[in-house]
């Protein structure tokens, strides 16, 4: 699979843009501010149907203007395919494929499966719980439209029982049977999601930690630790036994919802104890386990986008990924760098096509 055609209109700071694309490596070269992220996300947009560095939609529509289009042309088991997507203020996103509107969004998810490398990574190792859950329902649900539907469905329920324990509080009522519907909803969905995630782990970790050796020539032992408080219990279970716990705080306090992913290097938190350099070669080993996973479920190679990587890493971890591209590893490829003579010369030794888009010109 690879994507032959993009066009942006009013997408960020970027009026009106067309590319056409080299079937292996592609690079956008400019000086910050001129789009070359930007580039990236429209394709990641066109993907997942939302951008990777702002949820906001409307915010991703060109100043004092009122819509932002993507078009592009992707090649499918060689077939053309058409996909856009567009957005209105004040109107619902919309996203379609060879012109057919989807009637959800989860049902476009995993089409174009994709991955991404950006400096925001760091989020992953830095910001709380939930951004490391949503990396994990990410790559489980490019691959399972089963496991999304019943995430939504999930979350939904646990928004309603919320809302609920809210009720209750204001008007100093409880309705323990009103609970329990929702309660016995959760159950089968939370059992799923949960084995669901712990499988995933138990496939994903080796692959891992196989890419971490790769990159840091084994020079340090990782592991991914699943917490989850379905471990060790049950989620009705849980439920009873926070129950004044959830009355008092007027929201579930319980649940897959708080389940989390330990980043570990020798035994110890990354967060508190990996070095920059450290923390760099933990999520890049994280993101390229993700396109070998999605590859050997799937059957299929991947678009992978490497934001302004080359200036985050020193020239052996470089060497190490450009020897990735040699071996036929990856398939499309689309770069962004500041340095387009940097970008060049390290393109150039992987010996195949490319393209560079120098954007200040």
């Amino acid at each position: 699979m690879f994507l032959k055609h993009l066009t942006l209109l009013n997408y960020k700071n970027i009026a009106s843009k067309s590319l056409d694309f080299d079937s292996k490596i592609n690079c956008f070269v400019g000086k910050n501010g001129v789009g070359k992220t930007n580039i990236l996300d429209a394709i990641y947009h066109l993907a997942y149907g939302k951008s990777y560095f702002n949820p906001l939609a409307t915010q991703n529509i060109k100043h004092d203007e009122d819509f932002f289009l993507l078009d592009a042309i992707i090649i499918k088991k060689e077939k053309e395919e058409k996909i856009s997507c567009s957005i209105k203020r004040g109107q619902k996103k919309v996203i379609k494929r060879n012109n057919k509107i989807y009637d959800k969004l989860s049902e476009h998810i995993g089409f174009i499966p994709l991955v991404i490398i950006s400096p925001s990574d760091t989020d992953l190792i830095i910001e709380g719980s939930e951004t490391r859950r949503k990396f994990i329902d990410s790559v489980i649900s490019t691959l399972d439209h089963k496991y999304l539907n019943e995430l939504i469905q999930y979350q939904k329920l646990i928004a309603q029982r919320n809302a609920l324990l809210k009720y209750f509080a204001l008007n100093q009522v409880f309705d323990f049977d009103n609970l329990s519907v929702y309660d016995e909803q959760l159950e089968p969905l939370g059992k799923s999601i949960f084995e669901k995630r712990e499988n995933f782990l138990q496939q994903f970790t080796p692959i891992f930690q196989k890419y971490h050796g790769i990159i840091t020539n084994e020079s340090e032992s990782v592991q991914l630790v699943y917490q989850s408080q379905l471990s060790n219990s049950t989620m009705n279970e849980l439920f009873k036994q926070n129950l004044s716990k959830d009355r008092a705080l007027q929201y579930t306090s319980s649940g897959i919802h708080k389940d989390d992913l330990s980043f570990e290097i020798e035994g110890y938190p990354i967060k508190k104890f990996g070095s920059q350099g450290q923390q760099k070669s933990f999520l890049i080993a994280l993101k390229l386990a993700q396109f070998e996973f999605i590859k050997q479920q799937s059957g299929e190679l991947p678009l992978l986008l490497f934001d302004d990587i080359f200036d985050k890493l020193d020239e052996t971890r470089v060497e190490k990924i450009v020897s990735m591209v040699n071996d036929a590893v990856f398939g499309q490829i689309f770069i962004s760098d500041t340095h387009a003579e940097r970008t060049e010369d390290i393109i150039k030794n992987t010996h195949q096509s490319y393209t560079i888009y120098n954007l200040n010109s």
